[in-house]
């Protein structure tokens, strides 16, 4: 899900979780994911729809924040 999706979903409420997880294809990196109702997750996508990765918690964590959302559950 692209960042201006992202913000519309949550102003709606339909993001009930976010997610950070290490990124399975590059170690060392983070990725985001968002659950909505239903079970169905989405990954933070870039414009080229490819999943966005961070080199740290805290550019993660900012990027999150940018987007309206306060909570993230970190998973390690």
């Amino acid at each position: 899900m692209k960042r201006e999706h992202v913000k519309q979903r949550h102003a709606e409420g339909s993001i009930t979780a976010t997610h950070a997880i290490q990124n399975p294809a590059v170690t060392g990196e983070w990725i985001v994911f968002f659950k909505k109702s239903a079970g169905r997750s989405f990954f933070l996508v870039d414009n080229n729809d490819e999943v966005e990765s961070f080199e740290s918690l805290d550019a993660l964590v900012e990027t999150i924040r940018s987007l309206g959302i306060k909570f993230v559950e970190v998973h390690i």
